[in-house]
Protein backbone atom coordinates (compact mmCIF):
# COMPACT_ATOMS: atom_id res chain seq x y z
CA UNK A 1 0.00 0.00 0.00
CA UNK A 2 2.86 2.36 0.86
CA UNK A 3 4.43 1.59 -2.54
CA UNK A 4 1.19 2.53 -4.33
CA UNK A 5 0.98 5.82 -2.38
CA UNK A 6 4.53 6.73 -3.30
CA UNK A 7 3.83 6.06 -6.98
CA UNK A 8 0.67 8.19 -6.74
CA UNK A 9 2.56 11.12 -5.23
CA UNK A 10 5.28 10.77 -7.85
CA UNK A 11 2.68 10.74 -10.66
CA UNK A 12 1.04 13.85 -9.20
CA UNK A 13 4.37 15.63 -9.07
CA UNK A 14 5.05 14.75 -12.71
CA UNK A 15 1.55 15.89 -13.66
CA UNK A 16 2.11 19.21 -11.90
CA UNK A 17 5.44 19.70 -13.64
CA UNK A 18 3.82 18.89 -16.98
CA UNK A 19 0.95 21.30 -16.31
CA UNK A 20 3.38 24.04 -15.27
CA UNK A 21 5.42 23.47 -18.43
CA UNK A 22 2.32 23.63 -20.65
CA UNK A 23 1.09 26.82 -18.96
CA UNK A 24 4.54 28.39 -19.27
CA UNK A 25 4.69 27.52 -22.95
CA UNK A 26 1.17 28.88 -23.61
CA UNK A 27 1.96 32.16 -21.84
CA UNK A 28 5.27 32.57 -23.63
CA UNK A 29 3.63 31.63 -26.93
CA UNK A 30 1.10 34.43 -26.67
CA UNK A 31 3.81 36.87 -25.57
CA UNK A 32 6.63 35.98 -27.95
CA UNK A 33 5.30 33.87 -30.85
CA UNK A 34 5.69 36.74 -33.31
CA UNK A 35 9.37 37.00 -32.38
CA UNK A 36 9.90 33.26 -32.68
CA UNK A 37 8.45 33.09 -36.18
CA UNK A 38 10.36 36.18 -37.35
CA UNK A 39 13.89 35.04 -36.52
CA UNK A 40 16.36 35.70 -39.34
CA UNK A 41 16.07 32.94 -41.91
CA UNK A 42 12.66 31.67 -40.79
CA UNK A 43 11.05 29.91 -43.82
CA UNK A 44 7.68 31.30 -42.75
CA UNK A 45 8.63 34.93 -43.38
CA UNK A 46 11.96 34.82 -45.28
CA UNK A 47 12.82 33.68 -48.81
CA UNK A 48 16.50 33.41 -49.73
CA UNK A 49 17.39 35.49 -46.69
CA UNK A 50 14.95 38.29 -47.55
CA UNK A 51 11.91 39.22 -45.46
CA UNK A 52 8.73 38.52 -47.45
CA UNK A 53 6.86 41.55 -46.17
CA UNK A 54 7.71 45.13 -45.31
CA UNK A 55 8.37 48.41 -47.05
CA UNK A 56 11.14 50.85 -46.11
CA UNK A 57 10.48 54.57 -46.56
CA UNK A 58 12.54 57.62 -45.65
CA UNK A 59 11.48 60.35 -43.20
CA UNK A 60 9.34 61.99 -45.92
CA UNK A 61 7.68 58.81 -47.13
CA UNK A 62 9.90 58.23 -50.17
CA UNK A 63 9.90 54.49 -50.90
CA UNK A 64 13.41 53.05 -50.62
CA UNK A 65 12.66 49.33 -50.73
CA UNK A 66 9.71 46.95 -50.88
CA UNK A 67 10.25 43.42 -49.65
CA UNK A 68 7.85 41.81 -52.11
CA UNK A 69 8.48 38.76 -54.27
CA UNK A 70 10.35 40.85 -56.86
CA UNK A 71 12.26 42.93 -54.28
CA UNK A 72 11.61 46.40 -55.68
CA UNK A 73 13.83 49.41 -54.92
CA UNK A 74 13.59 53.19 -55.30
CA UNK A 75 12.84 54.61 -58.77
CA UNK A 76 16.05 56.63 -58.95
CA UNK A 77 19.33 54.83 -59.63
CA UNK A 78 21.28 57.47 -57.69
CA UNK A 79 19.00 57.01 -54.68
CA UNK A 80 19.24 53.22 -54.85
CA UNK A 81 23.00 53.60 -54.74
CA UNK A 82 22.86 56.08 -51.84
CA UNK A 83 20.76 53.82 -49.58
CA UNK A 84 22.17 50.44 -50.64
CA UNK A 85 23.75 49.72 -47.26
CA UNK A 86 20.39 50.31 -45.55
CA UNK A 87 18.16 48.40 -47.95
CA UNK A 88 20.58 45.62 -48.87
CA UNK A 89 21.25 44.00 -52.23
CA UNK A 90 19.39 41.17 -53.95
CA UNK A 91 22.25 38.70 -53.54
CA UNK A 92 22.18 39.07 -49.77
CA UNK A 93 25.80 40.23 -49.52
CA UNK A 94 24.55 43.41 -47.84
CA UNK A 95 21.70 42.70 -45.40
CA UNK A 96 18.87 45.10 -44.60
CA UNK A 97 19.59 44.90 -40.87
CA UNK A 98 16.94 47.40 -39.78
CA UNK A 99 14.30 45.35 -41.59
CA UNK A 100 15.48 42.21 -39.84
CA UNK A 101 15.55 43.93 -36.45
CA UNK A 102 11.91 45.05 -36.75
CA UNK A 103 10.56 42.03 -38.62
CA UNK A 104 8.16 41.08 -35.81
CA UNK A 105 6.60 44.57 -36.01
CA UNK A 106 5.90 44.38 -39.73
CA UNK A 107 3.70 41.36 -40.32
CA UNK A 108 0.29 40.37 -39.00
CA UNK A 109 1.01 37.20 -37.10
CA UNK A 110 -2.21 35.63 -35.83
CA UNK A 111 -1.86 33.46 -32.71
CA UNK A 112 -4.40 30.97 -34.10
CA UNK A 113 -3.94 31.19 -37.87
CA UNK A 114 -0.19 31.88 -37.96
CA UNK A 115 1.18 33.88 -40.89
CA UNK A 116 -1.67 33.07 -43.28
CA UNK A 117 -2.74 36.70 -43.55
CA UNK A 118 0.81 38.10 -43.65
CA UNK A 119 0.69 39.29 -47.28
CA UNK A 120 -2.21 41.60 -46.49
CA UNK A 121 -0.63 43.05 -43.38
CA UNK A 122 1.20 45.89 -45.18
CA UNK A 123 4.29 46.25 -42.99
CA UNK A 124 5.90 49.70 -43.16
CA UNK A 125 9.23 50.79 -41.67
CA UNK A 126 9.80 54.56 -41.58
CA UNK A 127 13.44 55.61 -41.22
CA UNK A 128 14.88 58.89 -39.97
CA UNK A 129 17.23 59.30 -42.93
CA UNK A 130 16.39 61.65 -45.78
CA UNK A 131 16.51 60.27 -49.31
CA UNK A 132 17.44 63.74 -50.55
CA UNK A 133 20.34 64.10 -48.12
CA UNK A 134 21.60 60.56 -48.77
CA UNK A 135 21.71 61.22 -52.52
CA UNK A 136 23.54 64.52 -52.09
CA UNK A 137 26.08 62.95 -49.71
CA UNK A 138 26.79 60.13 -52.16
CA UNK A 139 27.18 62.63 -54.99
CA UNK A 140 29.55 64.75 -52.89
CA UNK A 141 31.72 61.70 -52.12
CA UNK A 142 32.14 61.28 -55.88
CA UNK A 143 33.20 57.64 -55.70
CA UNK A 144 35.82 58.15 -52.99
CA UNK A 145 35.93 55.58 -50.22
CA UNK A 146 34.67 56.70 -46.83
CA UNK A 147 31.59 57.67 -44.86
CA UNK A 148 29.31 60.62 -44.16
CA UNK A 149 27.04 60.89 -41.13
CA UNK A 150 24.71 63.57 -39.75
CA UNK A 151 22.34 63.30 -36.80
CA UNK A 152 20.13 65.48 -34.64
CA UNK A 153 21.88 65.61 -31.27
CA UNK A 154 18.63 66.75 -29.56
CA UNK A 155 16.36 63.96 -30.83
CA UNK A 156 18.81 61.26 -31.95
CA UNK A 157 17.47 61.00 -35.51
CA UNK A 158 20.12 60.06 -38.08
CA UNK A 159 19.48 62.11 -41.22
CA UNK A 160 22.44 60.78 -43.19
CA UNK A 161 24.39 57.52 -42.97
CA UNK A 162 26.26 57.07 -46.23
CA UNK A 163 28.96 54.54 -47.08
CA UNK A 164 31.08 54.82 -50.22
CA UNK A 165 31.75 53.13 -52.59
CA UNK A 166 28.31 51.80 -53.39
CA UNK A 167 26.45 50.41 -56.40
CA UNK A 168 22.97 50.20 -57.88
CA UNK A 169 21.41 46.96 -56.55
CA UNK A 170 19.64 46.60 -59.92
CA UNK A 171 22.99 46.75 -61.72
CA UNK A 172 25.60 45.16 -59.43
CA UNK A 173 29.24 45.04 -60.53
CA UNK A 174 31.00 41.81 -61.35
CA UNK A 175 33.57 41.84 -58.58
CA UNK A 176 35.27 38.70 -59.85
CA UNK A 177 36.56 40.49 -62.95
CA UNK A 178 35.65 44.17 -62.61
CA UNK A 179 37.72 45.26 -59.61
CA UNK A 180 41.24 45.36 -61.02
CA UNK A 181 41.62 49.01 -60.03
CA UNK A 182 40.32 48.41 -56.49
CA UNK A 183 37.38 50.79 -56.79
CA UNK A 184 34.98 48.25 -55.24
CA UNK A 185 37.26 47.29 -52.33
CA UNK A 186 35.15 46.99 -49.19
CA UNK A 187 31.91 47.80 -51.03
CA UNK A 188 29.96 45.34 -48.89
CA UNK A 189 31.12 47.05 -45.67
CA UNK A 190 28.82 49.68 -44.18
CA UNK A 191 31.71 52.02 -43.42
CA UNK A 192 29.72 54.51 -41.34
CA UNK A 193 28.79 51.82 -38.82
CA UNK A 194 31.26 48.98 -39.40
CA UNK A 195 34.65 50.63 -39.83
CA UNK A 196 37.24 52.10 -37.48
CA UNK A 197 39.68 54.75 -38.69
CA UNK A 198 42.82 56.39 -37.39
CA UNK A 199 41.27 59.73 -36.41
CA UNK A 200 44.16 62.13 -36.80
CA UNK A 201 43.71 65.61 -35.39
CA UNK A 202 39.97 65.38 -34.69
CA UNK A 203 41.09 63.30 -31.69
CA UNK A 204 42.69 66.41 -30.21
CA UNK A 205 39.15 67.23 -29.05
CA UNK A 206 39.28 64.12 -26.85
CA UNK A 207 42.69 65.08 -25.50
CA UNK A 208 41.47 68.59 -24.72
CA UNK A 209 38.38 67.34 -22.89
CA UNK A 210 40.60 65.35 -20.52
CA UNK A 211 43.17 68.14 -20.13
CA UNK A 212 40.64 70.90 -19.42
CA UNK A 213 39.20 69.01 -16.47
CA UNK A 214 42.66 68.75 -14.91
CA UNK A 215 43.71 72.30 -15.78
CA UNK A 216 40.75 74.71 -16.16
CA UNK A 217 43.22 77.51 -16.92
CA UNK A 218 44.59 75.67 -19.95
CA UNK A 219 42.57 77.87 -22.32
CA UNK A 220 44.49 80.91 -21.09
CA UNK A 221 47.97 79.43 -21.53
CA UNK A 222 50.37 80.01 -24.41
CA UNK A 223 52.58 77.42 -26.09
CA UNK A 224 55.70 77.46 -28.24
CA UNK A 225 56.18 75.36 -31.38
CA UNK A 226 59.58 75.16 -33.03
CA UNK A 227 58.47 72.66 -35.66
CA UNK A 228 59.43 69.57 -33.68
CA UNK A 229 59.65 68.27 -30.15
CA UNK A 230 61.90 65.56 -28.72
CA UNK A 231 60.48 63.25 -26.06
CA UNK A 232 62.71 60.52 -24.60
CA UNK A 233 65.00 60.77 -27.58
CA UNK A 234 62.18 60.48 -30.16
CA UNK A 235 60.90 63.32 -32.29
CA UNK A 236 57.35 64.66 -32.62
CA UNK A 237 57.00 66.65 -35.83
CA UNK A 238 54.75 69.52 -36.89
CA UNK A 239 54.07 70.67 -40.47
CA UNK A 240 55.86 73.93 -39.63
CA UNK A 241 57.22 75.99 -36.75
CA UNK A 242 54.17 77.87 -35.45
CA UNK A 243 56.04 79.99 -32.89
CA UNK A 244 54.09 81.23 -29.87
CA UNK A 245 50.45 80.16 -29.81
CA UNK A 246 47.36 80.49 -27.67
CA UNK A 247 45.30 77.32 -27.22
CA UNK A 248 42.72 78.45 -29.80
CA UNK A 249 45.50 79.16 -32.29
CA UNK A 250 47.11 75.80 -31.55
CA UNK A 251 43.85 73.94 -32.27
CA UNK A 252 43.09 76.01 -35.37
CA UNK A 253 46.55 75.34 -36.80
CA UNK A 254 46.43 71.75 -35.47
CA UNK A 255 49.85 72.10 -33.84
CA UNK A 256 51.21 68.64 -33.03
CA UNK A 257 53.90 69.97 -30.71
CA UNK A 258 51.33 71.76 -28.53
CA UNK A 259 49.06 68.77 -28.23
CA UNK A 260 51.95 66.40 -27.65
CA UNK A 261 52.86 68.49 -24.59
CA UNK A 262 49.23 68.61 -23.44
CA UNK A 263 48.84 64.84 -23.79
CA UNK A 264 52.00 64.07 -21.80
CA UNK A 265 51.11 66.58 -19.08
CA UNK A 266 47.59 65.15 -18.85
CA UNK A 267 48.82 61.59 -18.50
CA UNK A 268 47.64 58.10 -19.40
CA UNK A 269 44.92 57.64 -16.83
CA UNK A 270 42.89 60.83 -17.55
CA UNK A 271 43.18 60.29 -21.30
CA UNK A 272 42.04 56.68 -20.97
CA UNK A 273 39.18 57.74 -18.70
CA UNK A 274 38.05 60.30 -21.27
CA UNK A 275 38.13 57.73 -24.07
CA UNK A 276 36.06 55.44 -21.86
CA UNK A 277 33.54 58.23 -21.14
CA UNK A 278 33.14 58.68 -24.89
CA UNK A 279 32.45 54.91 -25.20
CA UNK A 280 35.27 54.80 -27.72
CA UNK A 281 35.77 51.05 -27.39
CA UNK A 282 32.08 50.16 -27.07
CA UNK A 283 29.82 48.84 -29.80
CA UNK A 284 26.61 50.86 -30.10
CA UNK A 285 23.40 49.03 -31.05
CA UNK A 286 21.49 51.27 -33.42
CA UNK A 287 18.24 49.56 -34.38
CA UNK A 288 19.86 46.21 -35.03
CA UNK A 289 23.10 47.61 -36.46
CA UNK A 290 26.04 47.09 -34.11
CA UNK A 291 28.84 49.56 -34.70
CA UNK A 292 32.49 48.58 -34.79
CA UNK A 293 34.52 49.31 -31.69
CA UNK A 294 37.22 51.94 -31.63
CA UNK A 295 40.57 51.45 -29.92
CA UNK A 296 42.56 53.41 -27.36
CA UNK A 297 45.22 51.53 -25.42
CA UNK A 298 48.09 53.19 -23.55
CA UNK A 299 49.37 50.11 -21.74
CA UNK A 300 53.13 50.13 -22.08
CA UNK A 301 53.14 53.45 -23.92
CA UNK A 302 56.09 55.75 -23.34
CA UNK A 303 55.90 59.53 -23.45
CA UNK A 304 56.44 59.59 -27.21
CA UNK A 305 53.65 57.06 -27.75
CA UNK A 306 51.40 58.97 -25.37
CA UNK A 307 52.08 62.17 -27.31
CA UNK A 308 51.17 60.57 -30.63
CA UNK A 309 48.05 59.02 -29.09
CA UNK A 310 46.93 62.46 -27.91
CA UNK A 311 47.44 63.76 -31.44
CA UNK A 312 45.21 61.00 -32.85
CA UNK A 313 47.85 58.62 -34.17
CA UNK A 314 49.67 55.75 -32.36
CA UNK A 315 47.10 52.87 -32.20
CA UNK A 316 44.03 55.14 -31.96
CA UNK A 317 40.93 54.09 -33.90
CA UNK A 318 37.44 55.60 -33.90
CA UNK A 319 34.16 54.49 -35.44
CA UNK A 320 32.57 57.35 -37.45
CA UNK A 321 29.12 56.97 -35.90
CA UNK A 322 30.49 56.84 -32.37
CA UNK A 323 32.64 59.95 -32.86
CA UNK A 324 29.72 61.80 -34.43
CA UNK A 325 27.82 61.25 -31.18
CA UNK A 326 30.76 62.74 -29.28
CA UNK A 327 30.44 65.84 -31.47
CA UNK A 328 26.80 66.00 -30.41
CA UNK A 329 27.83 65.74 -26.77
CA UNK A 330 30.17 68.72 -27.12
CA UNK A 331 27.31 70.70 -28.66
CA UNK A 332 24.90 69.52 -25.95
CA UNK A 333 27.02 70.55 -22.98
CA UNK A 334 28.44 67.10 -22.21
CA UNK A 335 25.77 64.68 -23.35
CA UNK A 336 23.54 64.16 -26.38
CA UNK A 337 20.71 62.02 -27.68
CA UNK A 338 21.45 58.38 -28.48
CA UNK A 339 21.36 57.90 -32.28
CA UNK A 340 18.58 55.92 -33.97
CA UNK A 341 17.49 55.05 -37.51
CA UNK A 342 13.92 53.76 -37.22
CA UNK A 343 11.26 56.38 -36.54
CA UNK A 344 8.26 54.01 -36.53
CA UNK A 345 6.92 50.65 -37.70
CA UNK A 346 3.41 49.86 -38.92
CA UNK A 347 1.45 46.70 -39.61
CA UNK A 348 -1.90 46.78 -41.40
CA UNK A 349 -2.10 50.55 -40.97
CA UNK A 350 -1.57 50.38 -37.20
CA UNK A 351 1.59 51.68 -35.55
CA UNK A 352 3.46 48.88 -33.77
CA UNK A 353 6.58 50.80 -32.79
CA UNK A 354 7.45 54.45 -32.16
CA UNK A 355 10.97 55.62 -31.33
CA UNK A 356 11.70 57.57 -28.17
CA UNK A 357 14.65 59.83 -27.47
CA UNK A 358 17.18 58.64 -24.91
CA UNK A 359 20.23 60.48 -23.59
CA UNK A 360 23.82 59.31 -23.60
CA UNK A 361 25.79 59.17 -20.36
CA UNK A 362 27.90 62.25 -19.58
CA UNK A 363 30.70 62.12 -22.15
CA UNK A 364 32.63 65.19 -21.03
CA UNK A 365 32.18 67.93 -18.46
CA UNK A 366 29.93 70.89 -19.22
CA UNK A 367 32.83 73.29 -18.67
CA UNK A 368 35.09 71.41 -21.11
CA UNK A 369 32.26 71.26 -23.66
CA UNK A 370 31.81 75.02 -23.41
CA UNK A 371 35.51 75.69 -24.11
CA UNK A 372 35.63 73.18 -26.98
CA UNK A 373 32.57 74.73 -28.58
CA UNK A 374 34.21 78.16 -28.60
CA UNK A 375 37.50 76.78 -29.95
CA UNK A 376 35.75 74.81 -32.70
CA UNK A 377 33.81 77.87 -33.77
CA UNK A 378 37.08 79.82 -33.98
CA UNK A 379 38.45 77.04 -36.23
CA UNK A 380 35.71 77.59 -38.78
CA UNK A 381 35.94 81.36 -38.63
CA UNK A 382 39.71 81.42 -39.18
CA UNK A 383 40.55 78.26 -41.13
CA UNK A 384 37.60 76.27 -42.51
CA UNK A 385 35.83 78.81 -44.69
CA UNK A 386 34.75 75.98 -47.00
CA UNK A 387 32.47 74.72 -44.23
CA UNK A 388 30.78 78.03 -43.43
CA UNK A 389 27.01 78.28 -43.91
CA UNK A 390 25.52 81.79 -43.90
CA UNK A 391 23.37 82.47 -40.87
CA UNK A 392 24.42 79.27 -39.07
CA UNK A 393 27.19 78.74 -36.49
CA UNK A 394 29.32 75.85 -37.72
CA UNK A 395 31.85 74.43 -35.23
CA UNK A 396 34.37 71.87 -36.46
CA UNK A 397 37.80 70.23 -36.42
CA UNK A 398 39.66 68.63 -39.30
CA UNK A 399 42.07 65.71 -39.22
CA UNK A 400 44.71 64.24 -41.52
CA UNK A 401 45.66 60.79 -40.27
CA UNK A 402 48.86 59.18 -41.49
CA UNK A 403 48.03 55.54 -42.22
CA UNK A 404 50.79 54.72 -44.70
CA UNK A 405 53.73 56.19 -46.52
CA UNK A 406 51.58 57.46 -49.39
CA UNK A 407 48.10 57.60 -47.88
CA UNK A 408 46.26 59.86 -45.45
CA UNK A 409 42.75 59.49 -44.09
CA UNK A 410 40.98 62.84 -44.22
CA UNK A 411 38.42 63.57 -41.50
CA UNK A 412 36.16 66.48 -40.61
CA UNK A 413 33.83 66.46 -37.62
CA UNK A 414 31.70 68.97 -35.76
CA UNK A 415 28.22 70.35 -35.24
CA UNK A 416 25.88 73.26 -35.85
CA UNK A 417 25.50 75.44 -32.78
CA UNK A 418 21.94 76.40 -33.69
CA UNK A 419 18.66 75.56 -31.93
CA UNK A 420 16.89 75.39 -35.30
CA UNK A 421 19.34 72.85 -36.69
CA UNK A 422 20.94 70.84 -33.85
CA UNK A 423 23.06 68.67 -36.13
CA UNK A 424 26.34 66.85 -35.46
CA UNK A 425 28.34 65.45 -38.37
CA UNK A 426 31.40 63.55 -39.49
CA UNK A 427 33.01 63.03 -42.90
CA UNK A 428 35.77 60.49 -43.57
CA UNK A 429 37.57 60.10 -46.90
CA UNK A 430 40.16 57.36 -47.26
CA UNK A 431 43.35 58.45 -49.02
CA UNK A 432 41.79 61.89 -49.00
CA UNK A 433 44.74 64.07 -48.09
CA UNK A 434 43.93 67.06 -45.87
CA UNK A 435 40.68 66.95 -43.93
CA UNK A 436 39.94 70.66 -44.26
CA UNK A 437 40.26 70.83 -48.04
CA UNK A 438 38.76 67.44 -48.87
CA UNK A 439 36.02 66.93 -46.31
CA UNK A 440 34.83 70.44 -45.41
CA UNK A 441 33.09 71.04 -48.78
CA UNK A 442 31.36 67.66 -48.48
CA UNK A 443 30.19 68.53 -44.99
CA UNK A 444 28.80 71.87 -46.12
CA UNK A 445 26.86 70.37 -49.04
CA UNK A 446 25.32 67.69 -46.84
CA UNK A 447 24.50 70.07 -43.98
CA UNK A 448 22.83 72.52 -46.33
CA UNK A 449 20.70 69.65 -47.64
CA UNK A 450 19.77 68.72 -44.05
CA UNK A 451 18.79 72.32 -43.33
CA UNK A 452 16.55 72.38 -46.39
CA UNK A 453 14.85 69.16 -45.32
CA UNK A 454 14.31 70.41 -41.76
CA UNK A 455 12.94 73.73 -43.02
CA UNK A 456 10.50 71.83 -45.24
CA UNK A 457 9.23 69.85 -42.25
CA UNK A 458 8.36 72.90 -40.15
Amino acid sequence: MKSISKRTYFALILACILLFGVLTFVIRYFLYADRWVSFAGSPHVYTNGKLDTGEIVDRSGVVLYTSASDRTYADSASLRKAVLHLTGDRAGNIPARVLQAYASKLFGYDKLNGTAAMEASGGLLRLTVSAQVQAIAMQAMDGRKGAVGVYNYRTGEILCAVSSPSFDPLDPPDLSTGNTDGRWDGVYVYRFFHSAYTPGSIFKLTTLAAALDLDPGLAERTFTCEGSLVLNGERITCPKAHGELTLREALASSCNCTFAQIAVQTGKRPLSAQAEAERLEESLNIDGIHTSRGHFDLDGAGDNDLAWAGIGQYTDLVNPCQYMVYMGAIAGGGKAAEPWLVRSAECGGEETYTAETEQTPQMLSASAASVLKELMRYNVEKVYSAAEIPGVRVCAKSGTAEVGSDANTATFAGFLDDERYPLAFIVVVEEGGAGSSTCAPIARAVLEACINVMDGER
